[in-house]
């Protein structure tokens, strides 16, 4: 599978929703490089504003443009977007439910080498707290494009979380996003693998492993962790043994809690969350972290034997 950048498709889904609709403006917060909202700054001055190092004005700023009928990404690292911000995030957007798309695109482990003070492990975990925030994290270039379409049709508060780190193609060509909707990927019965963002090719990896050694694993893309698609988490928890949950973000608050809160209320079932334990990250490749901090797919196939062996 070749690998391609979220950002990148993000940028250029980005310049092509500016082309096609006037009312799309874009803001920045001295990043428009890494974030690649540079393709539309560059074509679409008009309707770009670069705040400088100023991210509590870009959200707030963000929030004031929406609520005169625009529609408004604004973009900057995740460890920024959701910490630094929050409080503009609740107030000026999601109070308002204001038509802003918040959209980080360095997140988890995998911005690397820039280490702890930028590798975001809470973000999920403080956007999905707020009333009115959608929260997606796309598994490829190919969903991101099309979640970037979706949430910019669609008025309200998103959370777009991307990745620095370009991430293997998982989808087919004919792939279609569906809002709220969680993906299976690969049909299981023995234990259910739930993955986003830069653990959906690991996890397929570790079910390519389990099945070589006789276990049938499902492979669940949930790209749509706030609202969580319900209906799927409870139908595999009941068709399977257990379920694993793979996220690059802290075990607290993310995907594994928010599978968890769902099927403790609606189908108690065995679970394992795999994630960053009560840490700060640290500078090193994304293969490096991933590995030190189990997040590998030998991690994966680890734990996921251990469910099943009802090993604690």
């Amino acid at each position: 599978m070749a690998n391609e950048s979220l950002r990148g498709a993000y940028g250029k889904t980005l310049l092509k929703l500016g082309q096609e609709n006037r009312d799309i403006v874009v803001l920045d917060a001295d990043l428009a490089k890494s974030t690649q909202t540079q393709l539309f700054a560059k074509q679409m001055a008009d309707r770009f504003i670069d705040m400088g190092l100023s991210e509590q004005d870009m959200v707030s700023t963000a929030a004031g443009i929406a609520l005169t009928g625009k529609t408004v990404f604004a973009s900057s690292f995740c460890v920024f977007l959701a910490g630094r911000v929050f409080d503009q995030v609740r107030q000026s957007v999601c109070y308002n439910d204001a038509n802003v798309k918040l959209v980080g695109t360095h997140s988890g482990l995998g911005v690397g080498e820039d280490g702890a003070t930028h590798q975001a492990l809470e973000d999920i975990a403080l956007m999905r707290s707020l009333p009115n925030m959608r929260l997606i994290v796309p598994a490829d270039a190919l969903e991101t494009a099309q979640a970037i379409e979706y949430a910019a049709a669609e008025p309200g508060p998103f959370f777009i979380r991307l990745t620095r780190n370009p991430l293997p193609v998982v989808h087919q060509p004919d792939f279609r996003f569906r809002f709220g909707q969680a993906e299976v990927l690969r049909d299981g019965g023995d234990i259910t693998l739930v993955a986003i963002g830069a653990m959906v090719e690991k996890a397929l990896q570790a079910a390519d492993s389990l099945a070589a050694a006789g276990f049938s694993a499902a492979v669940i893309n949930c790209s749509t962790i706030k609202p969580l698609d319900r209906e799927t988490m409870v139908s595999y928890a009941a068709k399977t043994r257990g379920i694993v949950t793979i996220e690059d973000h802290s075990v607290y608050g993310g995907l594994g809690g928010a599978v968890a809160e769902c099927l403790a209320q609606h189908c108690p079932a065995r679970i394992r969350i795999i994630g960053v334990d009560n840490r700060f990250g640290c500078s090193g490749t994304p293969e490096e972290l991933y590995s030190q901090f189990g997040l590998d797919t030998a991690a994966i196939i680890r734990e996921s034997r251990a469910l099943l062996q009802g090993r604690p």
